[in-house]
């Protein structure tokens, strides 16, 4: 664990230079929760049942009880494995694939959320260079020439960053809009050395901040089923799980619906806040 000053934190767009980190932080941030996602499918009633009948139907098949039992397993696993939209379920998004290049900032000038730990201390944060080392391939990788139009950056969202002296210590995105004044926040993603100090709160009530400011009444935010941890953070945000209290009338919340994914089983719980 490294202590982190929260009022040493930029917390800007995400650039295109940025999107190799930001995709190794997220494969590190979402390490195993794929796994526990696949094991809550595979202990539903249902799919037990089912997993029961097809062994049963083997056993007569193959003379090894072991192998009629492990093998539909195996093969559910595997086809979980393919099939199952990783952004859906473990990051909280809408769509099964980001667009990183449609999502990065191409301003001149730096696009930044407020950090309110630079006005307590007076402090402000400096922006320095990526620490990383950049080969030639990997430069023509990571920087594109094609020409993006704005209405792909539209639809591809935002990705903001919080950045340490040159280096990326978390992101959080928000969804392009589908509703009028309505947000949605996903992909929230802290390093491992740098989480329980305050920058997964930080990023997410920063970002609602700007949200608030731009017109946005509501934030929409997907927790991947098998997470306790996202649901206790959210829930110490002021978030409100959808279907917990008497919602029935708010015509609104029936348009957002947890993503499914094998045999309808929700992948996700919904959570929101007005603002």
């Amino acid at each position: 664990m490294v202590r982190l000053e929260l009022d040493q934190v930029v917390m800007r767009r995400m650039k295109e230079d940025d999107i190799e980190m930001v995709k190794a932080l997220i494969k590190e941030g979402c390490e195993g929760t794929e796994n526990r996602l696949i094991l809550h499918i595979l202990t539903r009633p249902l799919c037990l049942f089912i997993l029961a009948i097809l062994s049963s139907i083997l056993r007569c098949l193959v003379h090894s009880f072991i192998l009629a039992l492990a093998l539909p397993v195996f093969l559910l696993i595997v086809f979980l494995k393919v099939t199952i939209p990783r952004a859906t379920g473990v990051l909280g998004s809408s769509r099964p694939y980001w667009d990183y290049v449609g999502s990065s900032y191409r301003g001149t000038q730096e696009e930044m959320l407020q950090n309110p730990y630079c006005r307590i201390s007076g402090n402000k944060p400096v922006i320095k260079k990526a620490r990383h080392k950049i080969g030639q391939k990997d430069k023509e990788k990571e920087i594109s020439t094609e020409k993006i139009s704005t209405e792909r950056e539209q639809a591809a969202g935002q990705v903001w960053v919080a950045d340490r002296e040159g280096e990326i210590v978390g992101c959080v995105s928000r969804e392009s809009e589908k509703r009028a004044g309505i947000s949605r926040i996903c992909r929230l993603v802290i390093g491992c050395w740098y989480r329980r100090e305050g920058l997964g709160r930080l990023l997410v009530q920063s970002l609602e901040q700007r949200e608030s400011e731009s017109g946005v009444c509501r934030v929409y935010a997907h927790v991947p089923y098998p997470s306790k941890v996202g649901e206790v953070f959210f829930r110490k945000l002021g978030y409100q799980q959808l279907g917990e209290e008497n919602d029935g009338e708010d015509e609104e919340l029936k348009l957002e619906t947890p993503e499914r994914g094998f045999m309808g089983y929700p992948l996700t719980k919904v959570f929101y806040k007005d603002l």
